[in-house]
């Protein structure tokens, strides 16, 4: 193909999807009240799958982390059954930490879906 084959190739594509697009602005303004209760809908909708989202993520990596807690202070506990005072100590004040965590993603998810 040469250069001038592509250039008309080239108009014909842009002329065409300008057409296009005047065609959708045409519809769009003839659609601007159901659009307006269609948007809302789809925002509030990505909302809830947002903050469900986001306690997910936080909830399951909560999980994991007490879970990995626990286990590891069971292991230290059995190595070294003298020691069981301070590591139940640390492992409570781990779990609070984690738990904290979780509690601010909730806040968070309940932010996003009756503030923003």
């Amino acid at each position: 193909m040469t250069v001038k084959g592509m250039k008309k190739l080239i108009t014909s594509i842009l002329a065409s999807m300008s057409v296009l697009a005047m065609n959708v602005c045409a519809f769009a303004a003839e659609e601007a009240g159901e659009a307006v209760a269609t948007a809302d809908a789809k925002v509030l909708a990505s909302k809830a799958i947002g903050s469900a989202i986001a306690i997910g993520l936080a909830a399951l990596g909560g999980a994991l982390g007490m879970g990995l807690v626990a286990s590891k202070s069971a292991e230290g506990v059995s190595r070294q059954p003298e020691a069981q005072g301070k590591i139940q100590g640390v492992m409570m004040l781990s779990l609070v930490f984690i738990e904290t965590a979780i509690i601010y993603a909730l806040v968070i998810a309940i932010l996003i879906i009756f503030v923003l």
